[in-house]
């Protein structure tokens, strides 16, 4: 079952949207967590009317699938129980819009299920009606450019309960090119944070192991470094890889370094 990340919405005073693009760059740049970085993507998309947010990536996609769900990065401010139905109970595998994300990249009005509602799976069907069900009906998709084969990301901006799409369609109209702006930086941000919702967080010396073994030293040579015996740092990869949910240690560096858990400067 993946762990989400539910990083709250507090509620502030809307800021202004006359907060200028070198602005909000400047903030996301600053950003050293993740809690701090979405709080504020968060106040800056509800001053557009954007109150609800969704973004999921997965790192370890196939042909055939976004791949493990413990492998998503998963934010978002909606309350409530949707998101462990939509993600835990796979719901998710099934949305019209998951599916105009993998297949393509850009923004995309959710007009697009209305327009292709003939050809809309019964599982989509289901999915929309779920969707409708907790008042989640009208919003604009960004899926981001690919960076690797097996990386996909994307963003669902989602006004308050009972705004139109036609009057969500016209918000776009006018701000959708800062607004995709906006939320393309805050994905490379994103890229460059550790994620927050590993299973179990490496502890010191499995960083520090999995680091040398990225650099290419043997167990042995490890210990000489670490002033362990070769037993204890293979006791270290051995929970570094059951942690990371792998099985090999070449996996473990992979995905450590993919989730920003090695080789980085600590605050």
């Amino acid at each position: 079952m993946v762990k989400l990340i539910k990083i709250p919405h507090r509620m502030r005073p809307p800021q202004s949207r006359g907060l200028s693009m070198l602005e909000y760059v400047e903030r996301v740049v600053s950003s050293s967590t993740m809690d701090e970085l979405w709080q504020m993507h968060c106040d800056v998309m509800a001053s557009y009317g954007f109150t609800r947010l969704l973004y999921g990536m997965a790192a370890s996609r196939s042909r055939a699938s976004l791949g493990a769900r413990d492998d998503f990065l998963i934010l978002t401010n909606i309350g409530g129980g949707y998101m462990d139905t939509f993600i835990n109970d796979g719901l998710y595998m099934h949305a019209p819009m998951v599916r105009w994300a993998r297949e393509n990249a850009g923004a995309c009005s959710w007009g697009w299920i209305a327009e292709n509602a003939d050809a809309l799976t019964p599982q989509e069907r289901e999915v929309v009606a779920f969707n409708s069900k907790h008042d989640i009906t009208a919003g604009y998709s960004i899926s981001f450019v690919e960076i690797g084969a097996r990386n996909i990301a994307a963003i669902g901006l989602i006004p308050d309960p009972g705004v139109s799409q036609a009057r969500t369609d016209a918000i776009w109209e006018e701000h959708g090119r800062e607004l995709i702006a906006m939320n393309n930086v805050l994905h490379l941000k994103i890229l460059t944070l550790p994620y927050p919702n590993t299973r179990k967080a490496l502890t010191k010396r499995q960083r520090e192991a999995l680091e040398w073994v990225g650099e290419g030293k043997t167990t042995q040579d490890i210990g000489v470094i670490m002033g362990l015996t070769p037993a204890t740092v293979e006791k270290h990869l051995r929970l570094a890889r059951e942690a990371l949910d792998v099985e090999t240690t070449a996996q473990a560096v992979l995905k450590a370094s993919l989730q920003n858990q090695i080789f980085r400067i600590e605050g």
